[in-house]
C-alpha cells in the first residue's frame, strides 16, 4: 500500500518550497523545508487519528468525494504562486487549508503551530500560513489515492496508519507527534516535540 508522506515528498520539490518560501514574505528557506516536513507528518498523523474510529473515516471519506480528487496536484506551482486560485472552475473549498485544518486539529491548532514553529525556527504567524497552504495538498494526495486505489473507509484507515507506522521507524518525532495529539493539554510532550529540533525530521527534500 502507497505512503502518503513518501508520495507527498515526491510532489514537493525544492523549487515549490522555495514558492512557499516567497510567499511567506521571503521566509528562510531551510526553516520553510524543516517546517515542511514536520506539517507534513502533523496532518498525515492527525488524518491517522481521525480515522481510527468508523465514524472519523466515513466523514474523511465523504470530504474526500466532495471536495479532494487530487486535481490540485496537477499544478502545485500554479497553487502555490496564487494562480490556480483565480480559475473560476476551481472548487474554493478543495483549497480552503484554514477550513481543513479546523476539522483536522480542532482545538490543537494553535499548539501544533506553536510546535511546528520551535522546531523549524519559523516564525509561528508564517508556520500557521504555510500549514494552511500544505492541508489541501495532503488531502489532495489523499483524495487521489482513495480514487485510484478505489478505497473504502476502511482502506482510508490502513493507508494513514501503515504510513505513519512505516515512517515512525524512520522518523522519531512520529511518535511524539501521535502522544502530542493525544493528549488533552499542552504539558511536557509539546516541550518534548520542540526540544528535539528539526534534526529529527531528517532530509525531507530529495530534489
Amino acid at each position: 500500500m502507497a505512503n502518503l508522506i513518501d508520495l507527498l515528498q515526491g510532489q514537493l520539490s525544492e523549487g515549490l518550497v522555495e514558492q512557499f518560501a516567497n510567499q511567506l514574505g521571503g521566509a528562510d528557506k531551510q526553516q520553510t523545508a524543516d517546517a515542511t516536513s514536520g506539517i507534513i507528518s502533523m496532518i498525515t498523523s492527525a488524518l491517522a487519528k481521525n480515522a481510527a474510529t468508523p465514524e472519523g473515516a466515513g466523514a474523511l471519506a465523504s470530504a474526500l468525494d466532495r471536495d479532494h480528487d487530487g486535481s490540485i496536484l496537477d499544478d502545485l506551482m500554479g497553487y502555490a504562486t496564487g494562480s490556480m486560485q483565480k480559475k473560476p472552475e476551481v472548487n474554493s473549498s478543495a483549497l480552503n487549508g484554514a477550513g481543513i485544518l479546523k476539522h483536522i486539529l480542532g482545538g490543537k491548532q494553535s499548539n501544533a503551530i506553536d510546535v511546528i514553529s520551535k522546531m523549524s525556527g519559523l516564525q509561528s504567524d508564517k508556520t500557521g500560513n504555510l500549514m494552511g497552504m500544505l492541508a489541501p495538498i495532503v488531502l489532495g494526495m489523499l483524495g487521489k489515492q482513495k480514487r485510484q486505489s478505489n478505497l473504502d473507509n476502511s482502506g482510508l484507515s490502513e493507508i494513514l496508519n501503515q504510513t505513519i507506522q512505516t515512517e515512525s521507524s524512520k522518523r522519531k518525532e512520529l511518535g511524539m507527534i501521535g502522544k502530542f495529539l493525544d493528549q488533552d493539554g499542552d504539558g511536557s510532550i509539546m516541550d518534548d516535540l520542540a526540544g528535539m529540533g528539526m534534526k529529527m525530521f531528517g532530509n525531507f527534500l530529495k530534489k
